[in-house]
């Protein structure tokens, strides 16, 4: 069922709880007479039956509050005229594929937006301050084919001309009506702000960044070496996720749009496989360390053992956390590989690359080899996902701590216990690669040592 809010009320009788637990702002806000937000629910949904007050998803706040309150700052701005600085964001939609929504994200104000879509800058704010920076970009809609963007037109030229922008840029969005808010209340999804379909597009004087510029204009150079690049002079991954989702790389006549939830992880995947070949031919590490991080109600153990290349990653969820909405029991899935690598997808998704990626950095580094395996705990304050950068940039913190280091992997277990909540042996259990470690004998143990 769809229903509709209107000047300060949802029409459906089910969802009028949402109002009773607004901030008093987002109550009185002047709405005016469009329709703003749109909330679909199946008639057996929790969030019906809860209205927000019983908590029965198990979760310690309720997202869909979250989700509203810092939608109904924002709705006050809206109209079908947008006139601010785009970040620069830019976005590509799945639905449909291969005819798929592409189009800048414009905030109503002129201000500095830069942090608005910009993870690397995020780590430590609260979910609440991410969810309003979502909240407060428009997304402008305009069905295109991936491969034959080219054909689009100049709303395709000057989106893709905002994505390789490399700091606030004044645009001017025309929609066909006034941007709608979309509240999904039976499924978890990542937050993002209202949308409406393009009508016109106009896009102020773009600066540039020099080394993606020279990137997209060599049509010679093939995608994935073009991300390599670009990484190694400094680029944020960010951005250089940003251009390979408008088809900015690659040989030209092979160039097409990128989902954006793919190029995320196309670039992860990318830079991490090229880490690790150099990874591969370094010295392994002297001790067996561990590193944490704690953000956003998750938390984050990686082991580093002195052994040759081979990475995991495991996450357990609480009932009432992102992936496990309605469990009664803990879930705990991951998954591995070897020295060799691996041809096909993790069935963890692109989070397995985005820890992959922030371990690589380090190791690179240090000039370093090891096995590693990357836990994650995410406990009942992990209110709704927030995407994939959450998990990069927890990694990546945890890799800018000093390392407690230990001369046993029992004992560097034990480390990890104490900040778990989970007992040691379900993760033990669970790990290919920590059993292998403490149950594998190795034939180096039994040979002798070479006498002068």
């Amino acid at each position: 069922m769809v229903q509709t809010v209107k000047k300060g009320f949802i029409a459906g009788k089910d969802n009028l709880w949402i109002f009773d637990l607004l901030d008093d702002g987002a109550v009185r806000a002047d709405l005016g007479g469009s329709d703003v937000l749109r909330t679909r629910a199946s008639r057996d949904a929790l969030c019906v039956v809860c209205k927000g007050s019983r908590m029965l998803c198990g979760k310690s706040r309720c997202p869909v509050v979250v989700r509203v309150n810092q939608f109904f700052r924002t709705a006050p701005l809206l109209s079908e005229e947008v006139d601010g600085a785009s970040p620069p964001s830019v976005f590509v939609g799945r639905i449909g594929y291969p005819y798929v929504y592409a189009g800048p994200m414009v905030p109503p104000v002129h201000e500095d937006t830069s942090f608005y879509d910009l993870p690397e800058l995020w780590f430590g704010k609260a979910i609440d301050e991410i969810v309003g920076f979502r909240s407060m970009l428009v997304r402008g809609k305009y069905r295109v084919h991936v491969r034959r963007f080219e054909e689009a037109g100049k709303i395709m030229d000057l989106t893709r001309e905002l994505a390789l922008a490399v700091e606030p840029t004044d645009v001017e969005l025309g929609l066909t009506r006034k941007p709608r808010g979309f509240l999904v209340l039976d499924d978890d999804v990542q937050p993002f702000g209202p949308s409406a379909p393009i009508r016109d597009l106009r896009v102020g004087n773009a600066k540039w960044d020099h080394q993606v510029e020279k990137a997209y204009y060599d049509t010679d150079l093939r995608a994935a070496d073009a991300v390599r690049e670009l990484f190694t002079k400094g680029v944020l991954v960010t951005k250089i996720q940003r251009a390979f989702s408008v088809g900015a790389f690659g040989l030209g006549a092979d160039r097409r749009l990128v989902l954006t939830r793919w190029s995320i992880t196309a670039v992860d995947s990318i830079l991490s496989n090229d880490l690790m070949g150099k990874i591969k031919t370094f010295p392994l590490i002297n001790e067996f360390r561990v590193y944490e991080s704690t953000y956003l109600e998750n938390q984050f153990e990686v082991l580093m053992l002195p052994d040759a290349w081979s990475y995991e990653a495991i996450e357990a969820w609480y009932p009432g956390t992102v992936w496990n909405p309605s469990g009664k029991s803990i879930v705990m899935f991951g998954d591995w590989e070897g020295y060799d690598g691996r041809t096909t997808y993790a069935d963890i998704g692109g989070c397995y690359y985005a820890a992959r990626l922030a371990v690589c950095e380090l190791l690179m580094k240090e000039r370093r080899q090891a096995r590693v395996i990357v836990l994650r705990e995410a406990r009942p304050g992990y209110i709704m996902p927030v995407g994939v950068w959450q998990v990069r940039e927890n990694v990546r913190n945890a890799m800018r701590q000093q390392p407690l280091k230990y001369n046993t992997l029992e004992e560097a277990l034990k480390r990890v216990q104490s900040q778990f909540h989970i007992p040691i042996k379900q993760w033990i259990n669970k790990s290919e690669l920590i059993k292998n470690a403490l149950y594998q004998q190795k034939i180096t143990k039994y040979m002798r040592a070479k006498v002068p």
